[in-house]
């Protein structure tokens, strides 16, 4: 008296949304979390999500990037290539080349973050990347105003570099500041 057992019945649950719906609701994803976040599957929800931009990107961001990455990748090649006439343009002074190649490769090195902010689409990334051009911009002013300060020596060329500090650092600090507002929820 062998009976052989009944096959098995598969459930299709790819067709029966209630099913995937009921499943998805039972492992906690697919609904919002707390953050307002929408996770696809349980490994997102317990790894992180990228923190992508929720609506649109603030105006300009992509294109201040792009100056800066720009500006900061010149600049350091001037400094690595042509430093005494880099010092002599700014300070009207004539200085080592060590110090001012130095100067070029930290800026290269900066450089090559903000081209990395630039392709991104991590909100994280780019608020570090604005952080770390806004972090140099400060101390650069600090560094040039004391220097000119000891040495009493105030030119035209120092005049504008001061001033382009500040507006270089009062606009990445906006854009700094525009990323980290949280956006509504409607």
């Amino acid at each position: 008296m062998a009976s052989t057992p009944p096959p098995l019945m598969k459930k299709h649950s790819q067709t029966d949304l209630v099913s995937r719906l009921k499943s998805r609701k039972v492992l906690g994803v697919g609904g919002e979390d707390d953050d307002g976040e929408v996770h696809r599957s349980k490994i997102s929800q317990m790894l992180g999500n990228e923190t992508k931009f929720a609506g649109r990107e603030p105006f300009g961001l992509r294109f201040w990037l792009l100056i800066s990455a720009v500006l900061f990748t010149s600049t350091s090649l001037m400094a690595l290539t042509f430093p005494n006439q880099l010092y002599e343009i700014i300070f009207e002074l004539t200085t080592t080349r060590i110090s001012i190649r130095l100067y070029g490769g930290a800026l290269l090195c900066i450089s090559l973050i903000l081209w990395n902010g630039l392709y991104t689409a991590e909100k994280v990334i780019i608020q570090w990347t604005l952080l770390t051009e806004a972090c140099y911009f400060g101390v650069q002013f600090l560094v040039t105003s004391i220097t000119l300060l000891e040495m009493g020596n105030l030119s035209n060329s120092a005049i504008v570099l001061l001033f382009g500090e500040i507006v270089f650092l009062l606009v990445t600090l906006s854009y700094y500041h525009h990323l980290g507002r949280r956006t509504k929820k409607m």
